[in-house]
């Protein structure tokens, strides 16, 4: 499990093949799960300063492989007695999504990201999403989009601040969303469940 805190900016030494190198300040064991840009991944290789994880090529065709080049977030699986901040992620990317604009706001900056249709029912106002392992609120669900507000602390310590319209993005819906819907989903005969009548169906529990 991971928070959705950007532990540090790892540097992309090498992708060849199946595997991804990286330089940072910390320092994982084999063996570890370490979450690269989102996705949960396994430290094989460490040497001095730099460490190894191993990408399959299931991984390879679901991940937004051109952002793992130069800078990329870093996130160390959480420890028992860690203090929890964030949101609870998983690491497994659901889909990717795609900056549709970038809207400067005061002192913010709104991002327009879509998704394919059939994830956009997990996405909720005021939930929690992830955006290549970085954890942030849902302000406003649009028909196969959302609109994120970004605080400039956060684009100039994450890879927001490169982000362009039609940048693809590792996207990984929120967890309680996703087992919620399910859960009630089987008490529904229609694959158009909706979030009132999750409410209702939980309100007659």
């Amino acid at each position: 499990m991971f928070t959705g805190l950007i532990r540090e900016m790892a540097e992309v030494l090498s992708l060849k093949s199946n595997l991804l190198t990286l330089k940072a300040k910390y320092t994982p064991k084999i063996g570890d799960s370490i979450a690269i840009n989102g996705a949960c991944l396994t430290v094989v290789k460490v040497s001095s300063g730099t460490f190894a994880v191993e990408l399959s090529p299931e991984s390879q065709s679901i991940l937004a492989m051109e952002n793992y080049k130069g800078r990329v977030h870093m996130e160390p699986a959480m420890m028992m007695g860690d203090r929890f901040e964030g949101h609870i992620v998983q690491g497994h990317v659901d889909c990717l999504g795609i900056i549709k604009s970038i809207t400067k706001n005061g002192n913010s900056t709104d991002f327009i990201i879509s998704l394919p249709s059939e994830y956009a029912k997990f996405i909720i106002s005021k939930g929690s999403v992830t955006i290549d392992g970085v954890s942030l609120t849902v302000n406003e669900v649009l028909k196969d989009s959302f609109r994120l507000t970004i605080i400039p602390h956060t684009i100039e310590n994450t890879l927001f601040k490169r982000y362009k319209i039609g940048t693809k993005v590792n996207l990984e819906t929120d967890m309680f969303a996703r087992y919620i819907y399910n859960m009630f989903k089987k008490d529904e005969k229609s694959d158009d469940l909706t979030w009132g009548q999750v409410d209702k169906l939980m309100a007659s529990y």
